[in-house]
This record gives C-alpha cells, sequence and structure tokens, in this order.
C-alpha cells in the first residue's frame, strides 16, 4: 500500500458507519433477544442496506437512509424466518445511539490542535446523523456533518464526495477522507479526494485502481501521519471548539 505524505491538508472528514460508529452494536444490545442468529442478523442486515443503496442509486430510485436500513433488517428478519414488528421497531431506534468507537474521540481533538477543520460524509439521513453524533457527544469536535440526502444519491457517486468540496470550499487535493469500508474509499480515491483507509476489519483492498494514499488499523494512528501538517498547521482552518 503506497503511503503520500499528507501535506496542504485542511480539512480531515470522516465516514460515519463503520468508521466512528459501530454498526453491529444495535444487534448487539439485542443478543439475548435474538439467540444464535444474531451475528447472521447483523451481518445479513448492514450487507443488504448497502446493496440497496447501490441499487437504488443505480435504478433511480431514491429513498432517505431511514428507509434502506428499515428494508434492508425485514430482509434479515425475513431470511431467518423472525416475524416480531415490536423488535424490529426496538432494533430501528438501537441504530439511533450506535456505540461510538473508543478512537474516535480523541482522535479528533487531537485533529482540530493541529488546525484542521473536522467533518462527517454519510448516507445517513441528517435525522438520523444527528441522533447518533449527539448520543456520542461529538457535536463539539464537527465542523459539518454532511448528509447525501443534500444530493439525492449514494456513495460512491462522485456527487456525494464534491458535496465535501461544496460545503468546505475546498479542491479534493486539501481533504484528507477516512472510511473503514473498502468500497467508500475506492470510490473517494475515483474523486479525487486524499485518503486513508481504516482498515479496522482486516479487509481485502478492491481490485480497482483506487489505492488510497495510507491504510492504518485505526483511527489512533491517523494523527502521526498528519505530522507534516502538524508542524506547519493551515492558517486558513478554523477551530469552533470556544
Amino acid at each position: 500500500m503506497p503511503n503520500n505524505p499528507l501535506t496542504d491538508i485542511r480539512a480531515c472528514v470522516f465516514d460515519a458507519y463503520g468508521t466512528l460508529f459501530d454498526v453491529h452494536s444495535a444487534v448487539s444490545s439485542y443478543r439475548k433477544t435474538l439467540g444464535k442468529p444474531a451475528d447472521s442478523i447483523s451481518n445479513l442486515w448492514r450487507r443488504k442496506q448497502l446493496e440497496y443503496t447501490w441499487l437504488r442509486s443505480l435504478m433511480g430510485r431514491h429513498v432517505d437512509f431511514w428507509q434502506v436500513t428499515e428494508d434492508a433488517l425485514k430482509y434479515a428478519f425475513a431470511e431467518h424466518d423472525i416475524e416480531d414488528d415490536e423488535l424490529q421497531g426496538q432494533l430501528m431506534q438501537a441504530y439511533l445511539r450506535l456505540d461510538c468507537y473508543p478512537d474516535v474521540y480523541d482522535t479528533l481533538e487531537n485533529i482540530r490542535r493541529l488546525g484542521l477543520r473536522t467533518a462527517i460524509l454519510s448516507n445517513g439521513s441528517p435525522s438520523m446523523l444527528g441522533a447518533v453524533v449527539s448520543n456520542a457527544g461529538i457535536e463539539n469536535l464537527l465542523d459539518e456533518v454532511l448528509s447525501i440526502e443534500d444530493v439525492g444519491i449514494y456513495k460512491p457517486s462522485t456527487r456525494v464526495y464534491n458535496l465535501v468540496c461544496e460545503r468546505l470550499a475546498l479542491p479534493p487535493a486539501q481533504v484528507c477522507f477516512q472510511s473503514t469500508n473498502a468500497w467508500d474509499v475506492a470510490g473517494a480515491v475515483n474523486f479525487g479526494l486524499r485518503v486513508v483507509w481504516v482498515n479496522r476489519f482486516d479487509q481485502r483492498a478492491e481490485a480497482l485502481d483506487c489505492a488510497p494514499d495510507y491504510e492504518i488499523q485505526s483511527l489512533a494512528d491517523l494523527s502521526p501521519i498528519l505530522s507534516d501538517v502538524a508542524t506547519n498547521p493551515p492558517s486558513s482552518a478554523t477551530n469552533t471548539d470556544a
């Protein structure tokens, strides 16, 4: 995996689901209720959730991420012969309270100390993102929370990644994007962002000509590779902690 120095970076932008928030923590809260198939349900829920975003984007039949997430859960329940509307509702509400990974808070604080702007770019709807960000207590560490709803199509459409450049008024080369999802990494590289793959789960890289600038295993490894920025923080960056 190539390592390209991350110089002239003005903002660090993060994917939400799987990168900042543990998508499997919703099912984990109901593991006893679901029993043995809990992990299988959680994995299928996540897989169908992503597949439905890609299908809807290709078909031009957009609905928001809440509907996509609910449809995917219905599929996972049906696949496991579960008929329980109340439990499905409870799991959907749990998706608004996903656990934040333990490396997130310190990473965001460290990046802001470098004078860089911080943002989320996510498939999530604004209400879903607002809930999970507030539950994690990281709203004061983010300058922007960007949802694909502003462009009406899901990642990896170039229109989604361009939303970052429009909102932050920065060219792609001055934005460092972090995601755990290999397909999201490929999409961001394809658009032209600087990209760090947070490979939490030891995934295989996509067989595409879209290699990230860096591959790390934890967000805790991000600050050291921004050392060139740290020694010469960009004067135009903002910090709104106060």
